[in-house]
């Protein structure tokens, strides 16, 4: 007889993990107790040596489905330190300190779909189905360790039916929190009116029938939804949103209705049809013009739309129900929210900020602790390639295996705002915040930072923010009154990627994207650094250019791009006359901007890799302005992916540089990328009539090799041979691929990003990662 003291860490709390060891201990014939301590599961077994051994051995190989194993530490104890066990039992569940992990919320498991519509079944149509395998977890949690009274669940007592599966280990509901059913559970109602209950979803299903918007509360906020095959709905919600491009996402009754619309591979369809159920960005199928399906204002102009499956009961039953309605295989799903604002999450948001943008609120009365927007997901290599963590992955850890020891905070950056917890080597990304130019997203940040620094236990040391000084998030962070720790944007986006790829060691860093304020009070975005958790050098940047009109220059393209040109010729009455030629502005808007130019007004020194994107997508005619971020980047892309499909070799610029020409030096010895040579050719070759879509092909292209040889150059500098690739540029396939390709072929070591994005949705775990060093050093 033996005995055995086991702590399990990882993802244990919220996914069965106890009712699987008990179901294991009957198994393997052994005795003892299981119980969760917060951080991690404390078991005893006790028993013949090979009965304990199978079941370790059922441990590692076999346990929840959703659970995730991190390590598992074993040590044998003496009998007569715990006495004999007589049987084998879940004990109730006790607070230590320590590693804490925390579930996301999971979605609906197969066996309770079928439960769902299985007319037999006591919970037949019932809108809050769940197991110990799907449900709820992270979005109601209060505090840890995770059990009924310190989540939301608590304002429902269970009823005898549910209370004896909750505690019959034989059952799928052995220990399962949220655990409910028609009887005791939470129920939905129409906010404003009467309905309730089964009222309340037919009247929904209705609605969205006959072509209404209707707003619905899910797991971690409310959606707007109408049908997506029905144009005249989708365009009154793109009227009513104020959003006349960008994309909706799409929900589909299943995976058979994705295929209809989408080309999909097989790991596409694993992680489409799996317990996290992210938005996947696939590609459009071909249709003839006569064909139904998704409408065109879905997402006009881009050959890829936004789709996932439902991943929440209420969800299904808007597709299924027994009401007789035909409903659509697609709904428009995209967040419930005014312009600026996070999800709303309560019915007090919803009636306040949707109330205009829809015709009915289907709500419900389980209480959202944590939001959580839906997680949005590209592909890259046949690999996930993550644009939006949050719903499904937010807040598993990255795991970085430096010796660090200690407790930070990361506010993020301004847009796409997520925030940091670090805990030794363990950092907790934040699911989505949102832009945090609206003060209700400031409010958000704030009150989800305090939840989550309850939820972990955490009091930090120092709190890290971006250098801007205006950016709201650093606003937070300073009125924390913590020691603030600043750090250069683009310097934070390579750390991100270092620190996602576990990279100890210095790497050159390749920082592009729209913007991010320098250390010499410029506006950077397209940047070679020379990086290290201790510090960066700033190695090179594109050519800098006269960043014209403030804000709206974001926006408007052609701005740029007549600053970019204005450059080149160094002549007013030559720059007109090109600008007139590709039809980039009106004369006066020209003369005006020309005019700001001479005299530095609201104009500011750039080396923004997004706006180049923007100004060339607006000399090629593609894009003169966007109506969202990224659009006129986007459309670029696009184009040259349309070339690249047509045809496969391309003629290089003929421009007469050498490869050792490509790049000058600044007084203060940093390398440029002349990229201000780039835009003369395809602004030449545009006015020669020269398909716009070979020529964004050729842009990209060209901009890669501006990269690789800067690298090299760097690399023969420094001896540095990995580079780490990160910015919202790189959500660009094509310009990532021929980079990446391209560093590889130059023997490079590349890193780029997988799970993290690459955009400002990342950046604050770079942030946390420098924090964490610096407290290393302080101390």
């Amino acid at each position: 007889m033996i005995t055995k003291k086991i702590r399990v860490y990882g993802i244990v709390q919220g996914v069965g993990f106890r009712p699987t060891v008990s179901r294991h201990a009957a198994a393997a014939g052994i005795t003892g107790s299981v119980c969760n301590k917060g951080p991690y599961v404390e078991i005893f077994a006790q028993g013949e040596e090979k009965c304990v051994k199978d079941f370790l051995e059922r441990l590692e190989k076999q346990p929840p489905k959703r659970a995730a194993i991190l390590k598992i530490n074993t040590e044998d104890v003496k009998e007569e330190e715990y006495g004999k066990f007589n049987d084998f039992q879940i004990i109730e569940s006790e607070k230590t300190k320590g590693e804490i992990f925390v579930s996301p919320d999971i979605a609906i498991c197969e066996e309770c779909k079928k439960e769902m519509y299985d007319p037999k079944d006591r919970r037949y149509l019932h809108p809050f189905i769940n197991c110990t395998c799907c449900g709820p977890r992270l979005t109601i949690l209060d505090a840890l360790p995770y059990d009924r009274e310190r989540t939301s669940m608590k304002e429902f007592p269970m009823c005898p039916d549910c209370a004896s599966e909750y505690e019959d280990p034989a059952t799928r509901r052995y220990d399962a929190q949220p655990v409910c059913c028609n009887d005791c559970g939470p129920e939905v109602y129409l906010t404003g009116r009467e309905e309730r209950g089964r009222a309340a979803i037919i009247a929904t299903r209705k609605m969205i029938h006959d072509g209404g918007i209707v707003a619905t509360k899910g797991i971690g906020g409310f959606h707007l939804c109408c049908d997506a095959t029905n144009e005249e709905a989708v365009q009154r919600l793109r009227t009513l949103k104020n959003r006349p491009a960008k994309p909706f996402a799409v929900m589909a009754r299943d995976v058979e209705a994705v295929k209809q619309e989408c080309l999909v591979n097989e790991v596409q369809e694993e992680i489409l049809d799996g317990h996290q159920k992210p938005i996947l960005l696939l590609e459009k199928r071909k249709k003839s013009a006569d064909s139904t399906g998704l409408c065109k204002s879905v997402a006009p102009g881009n050959p890829k739309v936004g789709i996932m499956l439902p991943y929440a009961p209420v969800q299904m039953l808007l597709f299924r129900y027994d009401d007789g309605i035909q409903m659509p295989d697609y709904l428009v799903m995209t967040s419930g929210n005014a312009s600026g604002a996070p999800i709303c999450r309560d019915d007090k948001e919803a009636v306040e900020e949707l109330s205009q943008l829809c015709d009915l609120i289907l709500s419900h009365d389980r209480k959202i602790r944590i939001r959580a927007d839906d997680s949005v997901m590209d592909f890259y290599k046949g690999e996930p390639y993550m644009i939006r963590r949050s719903r499904g992955y937010a807040p598993l850890p990255t795991m970085v295996t430096m010796p660090w020891k200690g407790q930070v905070l990361a506010a993020g950056g301004e847009l796409k705002n997520t925030f940091c917890i670090g805990v030794d080597g363990r950092f907790y990304l934040s699911p989505y915040v949102g832009d945090l130019e609206d003060l209700r997203t400031v409010k958000a940040l704030q009150e989800t930072i305090h939840r989550f620094e309850t939820l972990l236990e955490v009091e930090p040391e120092v709190v890290a923010c971006d250098l801007h000084p205006k950016y709201n998030s650093t606003v937070v962070a300073e009125e924390l009154g913590l020691p603030v720790v600043k750090i250069q944007h683009h310097y934070a986006h390579i750390l991100s990627c270092m620190a996602e790829n576990d990279r100890k060691e210095q790497v050159i860093g390749v920082a592009f994207d729209g913007t991010g304020y320098g250390t010499d009070g410029t506006i950077w975005g397209g940047e070679l650094l020379l990086a290290d958790y201790h510090g960066f050098e700033r190695m090179g940047s594109i050519e800098p250019f006269l960043q014209i009109g403030g804000d709206i220059s974001a926006k408007e393209g052609w701005r740029i791009a007549v600053s970019l040109i204005y450059q080149q010729t160094q002549d007013k009455e030559q720059t007109m006359e090109i600008v007139k030629k590709i039809n980039l502005c009106s004369e006066s808007e020209c003369k005006v901007l020309l005019a700001m130019a001479d005299r530095k007004m609201n104009a500011v020194l750039s080396t923004s890799a997004g706006r180049l994107f923007d100004a060339v997508s607006a000399i090629l005619g593609i894009r003169t302005k966007s109506t969202f971020e990224g659009e006129a980047s986007m459309a670029l892309e696009f184009a040259a992916e349309a070339y690249e499909k047509e045809i496969w070799e391309i003629d290089e610029p003929a421009d007469g540089e050498s490869d050792s020409d490509e790049e000058k030096k600044e007084p203060e010895d940093r390398l440029i990328m002349k990229t201000g040579s780039l835009i003369k050719y395809l602004t030449e070759k545009k006015t020669e009539g020269i398909q716009a879509e070979k020529l964004a092909y050729i842009f990209h292209q060209k901009l890669a090799d501006f990269i690789i040889c800067g690298c090299r150059k760097i690399r023969k500098k420094t001896k540095c041979n990995c580079v780490a690739l990160s910015g919202g540029v790189f959500q660009n396939r094509l310009l990532l691929r021929m980079v990446e390709e391209g560093l590889e072929k130059e023997h490079f070591t590349v890193l780029r990003h997988h799970l993290i994005p690459a955009n400002d949705g990342g950046i604050a775990l770079g942030q946390a990662a420098y924090a964490m060093q610096y407290i290393q050093e302080e101390k």
